[in-house]
């Protein structure tokens, strides 16, 4: 018999690993006597594991005439290697995801529909879509191998338990040559360089993969080649939200401003899904909110996003004026902060204590404000410059006054990892650093 008690509820906390990782578990593992007969599978290690899936996933790689029509269609004008795979994946990722498991005693609803199958309907879900990719791939005579893995935690896949249970998506690695550059690409042992992609995610592009399957444990399914391979985790400046912004501030304290955004990797995606997520017109709505926060009673008068899927890219110009930004006091004093709008995805660490580990996700953030400066003012108090250093992240905050312009600088860089508990005060405190040198103003006085 055994037994757990009094065992105390999980609290989400901000960033926090998922509950389903945080909640006890309790895998028995079983292997049956020498010689005895059974239709239950039980394995010893990783390699066993592959091994067995492969019998289930190689078969249903089924090239035909249709998929290889297809595979030349859609890259007759494609130079690369790598701008092949990413044609392909386009179009796989396009294919409609639904997911429809027959014959779950074959495999567990582990072995996906055949590629001729799923190519014909046009529709599947992630193992399909994987296998139709794997089988494209191969009419170009590209190897690529099945990979699964726990979406929504990296944390999730035990090492020690040798189990295709542990598992809920299905991706793929695609061997490529040395000129074939990505920062999703890690080294096999034995097979060589891997491409790592998601051909589910409609949002994020070849050469890059979703925020929350970096840094997990994935099965490669390669038969005794096959075993369990850490994913990829793609460096900040790999995911950058770039910012540039011209203010002109009058004297009565209005702002008119035109601003730019170019981001790429999962910032991109972060964008791109909300994007592609709602309305033309609830996107305004969004962008109108989110300058408002910042500039109250702003008025937005541009949102004009651009999508460069395939570069992995996305851009956002918006423009605005508010009336009242920055406080005029006494007829003298201009007091205003140079953080006008608000950094996109901010992170706020408000408890005093916490008891969940802190998960942070790999970004890096840099803006530019140049202000024109209203005339008959001078900068009278301006915020010393700021530069944070901790082993999870950097942060700067820079100012300086020329020619009647202020340029107000800020940058972060946030390093991927999960962080535990006890160093909390050091995460806590660097946010609110962050926070606090953001609401400095700056005083302009009149002459």
């Amino acid at each position: 018999m055994w037994e757990l008690k009094d065992l105390k509820p999980i609290r989400y906390e901000h960033r926090s690993p998922a509950i389903v990782n945080m909640a006890p578990r309790l895998v028995v593992g079983y292997v049956p006597p020498p010689g005895a007969s059974t239709v239950l599978r039980s394995y010893s290690n990783w390699v066993e594991v592959s091994s067995w899936l492969t019998g289930l996933h190689d078969p249903q790689v089924t090239l035909d005439d249709a998929i290889a029509a297809k595979v030349q269609e859609l890259t007759a004008n494609e130079k690369t290697e790598l701008d092949k795979i990413r044609a392909i994946g386009r179009y796989v990722q396009n294919i409609q995801y639904i997911s429809i498991d027959i014959g779950i005693g074959k495999g567990n609803g582990m072995r996906p529909h055949s590629a001729s199958q799923v190519f014909a309907k046009s529709y599947g879900d992630c193992k399909d879509k994987a296998n139709l990719m794997r089988t494209m791939l191969k009419a170009l005579h590209i190897t690529a191998y099945p990979l699964i893995i726990y979406s929504g935690d990296r944390d999730y896949v035990r090492q020690e338990w040798a189990s295709a249970g542990q598992f809920n998506h299905c991706i793929i690695a695609i061997k490529v040559g040395d000129s074939t550059q990505a920062p999703t690409i890690i080294e096999h042992p034995v097979l060589g360089r891997l491409l790592i992609f998601d051909a589910t995610s409609d949002t994020t592009p070849v050469g890059d993969l979703p925020d929350v399957e970096q840094g997990s444990f994935a099965l490669l399914i390669a038969g005794d080649k096959g075993g369990l391979l850490r994913m990829p985790i793609t460096p900040p400046e790999a995911n950058q939200l770039e910012r540039k912004a011209n203010v002109t501030l009058s004297g009565d304290g209005s702002v008119t401003a035109e601003i730019q955004e170019r981001s790429i990797g999962q910032s991109a995606v972060m964008e791109r899904g909300l994007y592609r997520g709602v309305s033309k017109a609830e996107f305004s709505s969004v962008i109108q909110s989110w300058v408002s926060r910042g500039a109250t009673a702003a008025k937005v008068s541009k949102v004009e996003p651009s999508d460069n899927m395939n570069e992995g890219r996305f851009g956002l110009d918006v423009e605005f004026t508010a009336a009242h930004y920055a406080q005029l006091m006494q007829e003298k004093l201009l007091v205003f902060r140079p953080a006008i709008v608000s950094r996109s995805e901010f992170l706020a660490f408000n408890e005093p204590t916490r008891t969940q580990p802190i998960v942070l996700d790999s970004r890096s953030y840099r803006e530019t404000v140049n202000i024109t400066l209203p005339a008959g003012f001078d900068v009278d108090e301006m915020p010393d410059s700021v530069k944070i250093t901790t082993s999870f992240g950097t942060y700067s905050a820079s100012y300086q006054v020329n020619g009647g312009k202020l340029e107000y600088k800020r940058s972060l860089i946030q390093n991927a990892g999960t962080i535990p508990p006890d160093r909390y005060s050091e995460v806590k405190g660097f946010y609110e650093h962050i926070r606090k040198a953001e609401q400095t103003p700056v005083v302009l006085a009149k002459k």
